[in-house]
């Protein structure tokens, strides 16, 4: 059995940590499908997974990491086989299973889809569970039938992982999109990625009232709590406000009122556990709409040992952006 390098998390008598360690093969799970991991990421999820500010890891020890991308080795799933380019997000990776933060992986193959023609693995990684939640946003929006011409998308928390994605993805897809941040510093990047308007966050994340003017046609929400409230609160007539995000907080502090008094619909997405086909289509549609030359302004690429400190940057909002670890760095 060959040995690799991985992230690695323990609780036990001597506290909670993270450590890079030197594994053997002998020590990966027992599961259907092996992996030599190219890409992975890291997440806001990640980075509580690495700090322990959150008990998000619920097994010891534990390799983090809810995205991956590579290469199988050995299959005995029938969807994969020895070759087969492969990427991963969710169904607890990197929290209950092993994770992609390592050089080798075992996965259920029912947790994997095959990476997209024109799709390179560290480009899967600069989109990551990020830009496929962005992705699933974006398509609930659309089977809700919210078009281009119905008015203005507001993208909250915009210089995130997904609010940067799903920015890129309804300006290619010709809405008009105006974005939420908390960093005006960083307003000229997210013009670049296509937000045609950008508003300070403070103007929806103070409490607000049960109804606003209705302005947005369309919202995806990475925020959560009083931010989902006031886009809710002035969301158009029959809108839709897509929610994906709890980065200010998971109440929600709102009324009945948008939801009766103008037929707005909230839309939650569940990035974690998707049936196959929608992956699939999620995945094909990100390879056909998202041009990954705008990723590469908002992707820095770190080694596997720098994912422990840049884990407590993440969660300090210091990052802007997507960060792909290169694990073989």
């Amino acid at each position: 059995m060959s040995q690799f390098n991985a992230l690695l998390v323990e609780k036990d008598d001597a506290g909670y940590r993270c450590t890079t360690r030197c594994l053997d093969e002998s020590q990966l799970p027992d599961e259907n499908v092996a992996i030599d991991v190219e890409y992975s990421t890291l997440n806001f999820k990640d980075g509580l997974a690495i700090t322990g500010k959150s008990p998000v890891v619920r097994t010891f020890p534990l390799v983090p990491g809810i995205d991956l991308a590579g290469t199988v080795t050995h299959s005995t799933h029938p969807r994969f086989k020895a070759g087969d380019k492969v990427v991963l997000n969710g169904w607890g990776v990197g929290e209950q299973y092993w994770g992609g933060l390592a050089q080798k992986a075992r996965i259920n193959g029912d947790f994997l889809v095959p990476l997209p023609a024109g799709i390179t693995p560290f480009q899967a990684m600069a989109t990551g569970t990020a830009g496929y939640t962005a992705m699933l946003c974006v398509m609930a929006l659309m089977r809700h039938g919210i078009k281009p011409q119905d008015g203005e998308i507001l993208v909250t928390g915009a210089n995130g992982g997904v609010g940067s994605v799903a920015v890129a993805l309804l300006a290619k897809l010709g809405y008009n999109v105006v974005a939420s941040t908390g960093r005006p510093e960083l307003a000229e990047g997210l013009k670049t990625l296509g937000a045609s308007t950008i508003i300070d966050r403070d103007t929806l994340s103070q409490p607000g009232r049960p109804l606003g003017k209705e302005r947005w046609a369309g919202v995806v929400d990475s925020v959560g709590s009083h931010t989902l409230a006031n886009a809710c609160a002035t969301t158009k007539a029959d809108g839709a406000v897509a929610a994906c995000g709890l980065a200010q907080g998971m109440d929600f502090p709102s009324t009945v009122a948008p939801f009766i008094l103008r037929g707005v619909s909230l839309l939650g997405i569940n990035s974690v556990t998707r049936p196959y086909e929608e992956r699939t289509e999620a995945w094909s549609r990100l390879a056909e709409t998202l041009d990954f030359s705008l990723l590469e302004g908002i992707t820095r690429t770190i080694g596997l040992e720098e994912a422990i400190p840049a884990a407590s940057d993440l969660l300090a909002g210091k990052i802007r952006g997507r960060l792909v670890v290169d694990v073989n760095r």
